[in-house]
């Protein structure tokens, strides 16, 4: 007695073309490779900010206190660690025991104190111009209107993004005293945490989290330089000369052109949409611990990434630019995509 299978159903067809496709493992790495050489050029285009402060005024200007002020503050830490304080070290006298003290409260810590502030304007005056000069004005949509809501938000935003820069540190401290991999895993973590200090262009605090954990390859190469210089002092000098070279970061940033464009889809040149392979994250929660773990599940629960909310305004079309697309041909709507982790039985 033999038996034949039922013919394929209506139902059967659309299960297995709705079924999403993804690509091999060793693809996805290479991709996620290419992505790191590119966040390691970029992080490397020195060009980009001599041309911007060359060019413009106003950066020049801005970025000339910066690094004056912030030099004043390198110079008077290594004044404090390498002169005085192998001078004062086994005094008797209790004004000589004390001179490091007096140092650091009456002038190191008031001028490091200073140079924060000032450079936290600074760097926004240098921030929205360059943004200007790279992309053009804001749209009437993207400015904010001065209300007092808007003030009460944009103050909360920024002491939220102050307490998360703060957290991250203390993770990367924490991070660093794990025995044998602790190092390297706080150095990792840190690249990350500077790149996320670099994004600066019109995105808000949550969009710019997930754009970084989207593009984590990109990211943690593009912000090695930096870490890497950070590393070369001690405590305050590691901080001195992270404001140093903040505000030409933040330049090179602006002229940066983060990849993917889509991390859902990394290979838009074909007509079906191809997922990366589900053995290497798309999203890795460089910040969950920062943010509390149920945020970040929750987004690991969303589909797609939207290109609206992933992609800042400007970096669109050099990211088409850059694969080859053609500006006419618009992203796919997020509701045409396939959720990954939902699967339908055929």
């Amino acid at each position: 007695m033999s038996y034949s299978l039922p013919p394929p159903t209506r139902y059967n067809t659309s299960a297995r073309s709705s079924y999403p496709n993804f690509l091999s493992v060793q693809e996805s790495i290479l991709l996620q490779l290419n992505w790191l050489r590119y966040g390691l050029l970029d992080g490397f285009r020195w060009d980009h900010v001599v041309f911007t402060i060359a060019g413009d005024s106003e950066v020049r200007a801005n970025v000339y206190k910066s690094l004056v002020l912030n030099s004043l503050s390198l110079i008077s830490i290594y004044t404090f660690d390498l002169l005085l304080s192998p001078l004062v070290r086994d005094q008797q006298k209790w004004l000589h025991r004390n001179v490091g003290w007096f140092y650091q409260v009456l002038w190191l810590f008031p001028v490091l104190g200073l140079s924060f502030y000032l450079n936290i304007t600074w760097c926004n005056v240098i921030a929205e111009r360059t943004f200007t000069l790279k992309h053009g004005n804001r749209s009437a949509a993207q400015q904010q209107s001065v209300t007092y809501t808007g003030i009460l938000k944009s103050i909360a935003t920024s002491a939220y993004r102050v307490v998360m820069v703060f957290t991250s540190l203390v993770v990367s401290l924490a991070l660093g005293n794990i025995p044998f991999a602790g190092p390297i895993l706080g150095f990792f973590f840190m690249c990350w945490v500077d790149s996320f200090v670099w994004i600066a262009r019109g995105m808000s605090l949550s969009r710019r989290i997930r754009h970084l954990e989207e593009r984590w390859s990109y990211y943690l190469a593009f912000g090695l330089p930096s870490a890497a210089l950070c590393t070369l002092g001690s405590g305050l000098a590691n901080a001195a000369i992270f404001a140093l070279v903040f505000p030409l970061y933040i330049i090179m940033a602006m002229h940066a052109r983060p990849v993917p464009n889509d991390p859902y889809n990394p290979v838009p040149e074909t007509d079906a949409i191809r997922h990366p392979s589900p053995f290497i994250p798309i999203r890795l929660p460089v910040f969950a611990p920062c943010r509390g773990g149920s945020k970040t599940r929750n987004a690991h629960r969303r589909g797609m990434s939207d290109g609206a909310e992933s992609v800042e305004e400007g970096e669109r079309i050099e990211m088409q630019s850059r694969h080859g697309v053609s500006s006419s041909n618009p992203s796919r709507s997020s509701s045409s995509r396939i959720k990954i982790g939902r699967r339908k039985l055929d």
